[in-house]
């Protein structure tokens, strides 16, 4: 009797040790090193230029050996979990490679997102990062749209955020939502007429505004960021 209760002790501990592992599987948000920090907060800016010169170089292009930019790209996302560039640019290396997971990076692309959205619940660009990447995964389009559902939710009146979501209702075929969200973005101030010109082709573009489209539009909304809107 005691033996079998023993055993039953002994399965128990197993099972919550595995699942403590698996609530910590993408690693906590400690300050151990350097960070973390708020990629979006202002006062940040000193400390992001720094973490920028040293790791994050050559994402544009993904220049360089893979598990060096990879290691990089880590460094850049402990420091500052919600770094949009670097999740980007991250995301992009994950797909380029055809792994979840680049040669040393600490975590998976999936547990940078997790991390990202751990630290900072309320930045509706990461879901909108997030969203983009899912997409561009093949098979998980119904993850991606609720993604991009959540970030409209965090932040209505983000025009970077209202374009992309316009764009998925546009492949969708769903031209009313598409045409609320390109209105939306482009009162806003988004300067790329892409959606807007796909709209007009479509015929289901009445043209008008609720207020003027700002065509000298200097892309502000990107100030601190380098988000690619969806093709």
């Amino acid at each position: 009797m005691k033996t079998l209760s023993g055993i039953v002790l002994l399965i128990i501990l197993v099972v919550a040790t595995n699942l403590q592992a698996g609530n910590n599987f993408c690693g906590e948000l400690d300050r151990d090193r350097y960070g973390p920090y708020d990629y979006t907060n202002a006062k940040n800016r000193e400390r992001i230029a720094l973490v920028e010169r040293r790791h994050f170089t050559s994402y544009k292009n993904l220049i360089g050996n893979t598990g060096s930019i990879a290691a990089n790209f880590s460094y850049t996302l402990n420091a500052f979990p919600n770094h949009h560039p670097a999740l980007i640019a991250m995301g992009k290396l994950s797909l380029r490679e055809k792994t979840g997971r680049p040669r040393r990076a600490e975590f998976s692309i999936e547990c940078y997102f997790d991390r990202a959205i751990r630290f900072k619940p309320g930045d509706g660009i990461v879901r909108m990062i997030y969203g983009n990447y899912l997409l561009k995964l093949g098979g998980r389009s119904d993850d991606a749209i609720e993604q991009h559902h959540e970030a409209v939710r965090l932040q209505p009146e983000n025009a970077n955020i209202n374009y992309n979501i316009g764009l998925i209702y546009l492949k969708k075929k769903d031209y009313e939502l598409a045409i609320v969200h390109a209105k939306k973005a482009y009162e806003l101030g988004f300067p790329l007429p892409g959606l807007r010109n796909k709209l007009m082709k479509t015929g289901k573009w009445d043209g008008k505004l609720d207020e003027e489209v700002r065509e000298d539009a200097d892309g502000s909304i990107d100030e601190k960021i380098d988000v690619e809107p969806q093709k």
